[in-house]
């Protein structure tokens, strides 16, 4: 056997150690700096958790994730920033049940975007939201607000963070379940309208937990009920809505990432892996339940994964449609 035959015949030996030792696949990995993109403005609960999530994914990906502020028409500006970027696994949506369900139903032929636009990487959590009021209203539970807003029809008003937000939706509950009247005043964020609540200068508020729990914690805005079937571990004093008396008026605002449609599948394999991973990390999760939230549950073990994700999305889509069917919500407001 000649020198050439014998080295042939032992290449395929050599290499097999090698070969074993390589993954079925290799998994993806960014190659610069990805973009998380926020469609509100910062202090809001789409930045905290968009903020949080960055850390832990800067950590596990070896890139810098840098949140990205485009806020607008509840969110929609954001999603449109992602919806037409490169599908590369650089530009990523923090994806809410706004311009992720309710706005479809809300602005129809004026949506920017249509659901198959952006491609589902994995749920991070859901939040209640606390209806809360200024310290000068005279109302120290939900029966008492109603009673109020019965009593002083259309004079006094409800922040939002947007039209379209759920905070706006639960407003729209609210209404559909006592005949109340109401005046929906919408700001660009949270934080705007936070601070014109502590000033005074609107009476009641709706917002996720996250971003107002500081506030109700330290006595600067007053809680009467959270939207969600059973009370949250951040503020267990406050009962649910349905325990004040009014169940009709639930609602679940939920906050995850997205990318741009044709994204390849090991990308949004591997990001979706990440989420998931963020989700069963003990730090980050103590982090994010101190704010409210509650777990994606959308796996048995409580986690998330794109397809489960994606199912959920078309579920909210459907859900929110009904509710500003109903409520004859407009991006007026």
């Amino acid at each position: 056997m000649t020198p050439t035959r014998r080295t042939i015949l032992a290449a395929p030996l050599l290499a097999a150690p090698f070969l074993a030792a390589w993954p079925a696949r290799a998994q993806w990995a960014p190659s610069r700096s990805i973009r998380l993109v926020v469609g509100f403005t910062p202090a809001g609960t789409t930045d905290i958790a968009a903020r949080i999530l960055s850390e832990r994914l800067t950590q596990r990906l070896g890139q810098s994730v840098v949140v990205e502020n485009r806020p607008g028409a509840g969110g929609n500006v954001g999603a449109d920033t992602v919806a037409k970027a490169e599908p590369d696994g650089h530009t990523l949506l923090m994806q809410t049940v706004s311009s992720g369900a309710i706005n479809y139903g809300l602005y129809g032929a004026r949506m920017p975007i249509r659901p198959e636009d952006l491609a589902a990487v994995g749920l991070l959590l859901r939040v209640p939201n606390a209806i809360f009021v200024a310290n000068a209203v005279p109302a120290n539970t939900l029966a008492e607000l109603v009673a109020l807003l019965r009593a002083r029809p259309g004079q006094l008003n409800i922040g939002s963070s947007g039209v379209g937000t759920s905070l706006h939706m639960t407003g729209e509950l609210l209404k559909l379940a006592t005949g109340v009247d109401i005046t929906h005043v919408p700001f660009r964020g949270a934080g705007p309208m936070l601070q014109e609540m502590i000033a005074g200068r609107i009476e009641v508020g709706v917002d996720n937990l996250p971003s107002v729990i500081g506030h109700l914690r330290e006595g600067r805005l007053r809680p009467l009920a959270v939207t969600t079937a059973t009370r949250s571990s951040a503020l267990p004093q406050v009962p649910t809505t349905a325990e004040a008396g009014f169940p009709a008026v639930e609602a679940t605002a939920w906050f995850g990432v997205q990318a741009p449609a044709r994204t390849p599948a090991a990308i949004i394999e591997r990001l979706g892996a990440e989420v998931n991973a963020a989700v069963a990390d003990p730090a980050t999760w103590a982090r994010l339940a101190d704010l409210g939230g509650m777990k994606p549950d959308l796996q048995p073990d409580g986690g998330t994964n794109p397809a489960a994700f994606d199912a959920f999305i078309r579920a909210e889509i459907a859900k929110w449609g009904e509710v500003v069917r109903r409520s004859g919500a407009s991006v007026e407001g």
